[in-house]
């Protein structure tokens, strides 16, 4: 089963990626983002797509054309950006990359559908909250795929869900650097059990 739920691995460095990406992908979580102020993120992107080449992996907190090209030369295939820069859009999708860009506004999801987005990040999802979503869902086009990020988890899946989310980016809540393997795997399959509960 393919689960609509993103990891933000904020933080973490290259000698706990790929044990940490296997704790996620051993929960059901198919798709990684190594947001790249992350210590060394495009060393860690490398030897996560090197461990799990069938695997979504890319990077997040994208913010140039040149981060871009970086994250696709070290074998990323993802790009998700807290805003909405139709620029970083066009390259990544020249590269044939998912573009993910950060949208809070009616104009911003538009100018980054109209530059080719595979979808739109809500961000910051707490302040927008469900209502919002709702409100913005009302004017895109039915099959826009919007991801929650930010005050969307476990605890109020379901509530976003009935909001019109068709997923989830998930950071602190499922790694903080620091974290063991075994932790992120307990909070990974917490988070997947959730999920599933609230599809239900």
């Amino acid at each position: 089963m393919t689960r609509n739920l993103i990891a933000i691995l904020r933080g973490i460095t290259p000698p706990d990626a790929v044990a940490v990406t296997q704790a996620i992908l051993d929960a059901g979580i198919t798709t990684i983002e190594v947001p790249m102020n992350s210590p060394n993120a495009l060393q860690s992107i490398s030897e996560m797509v090197q461990a799990f080449g069938d695997v979504t992996i890319g990077a997040g907190t994208v913010l140039d054309c040149a981060q871009v090209q970086a994250v696709h030369d070290a074998g990323g295939t993802l790009i998700v950006s807290p805003n909405c820069d139709t620029d970083v859009i066009a390259k990544t999708k020249t590269l044939n990359m998912q573009s993910w860009p950060g949208v809070f506004t009616p104009t911003e999801a538009f100018a980054a559908l109209k530059a080719g987005a595979d979808g739109l990040k809500l961000f910051p999802g707490n302040m927008a909250g469900p209502s919002g979503l709702q409100a913005l869902r009302a004017v895109l086009p039915p099959s826009t795929q919007v991801y929650a990020v930010g005050g969307a988890g476990p605890d109020n899946f379901g509530t976003w869900m009935k909001a019109s989310a068709d997923g989830f980016g998930i950071g602190s809540a499922i790694y903080k650097p620091g974290m063991s393997a075994q932790d992120v795997s307990t909070q990974a399959q917490a988070i997947v059990a959730a999920y599933d509960a609230a599809l239900t």
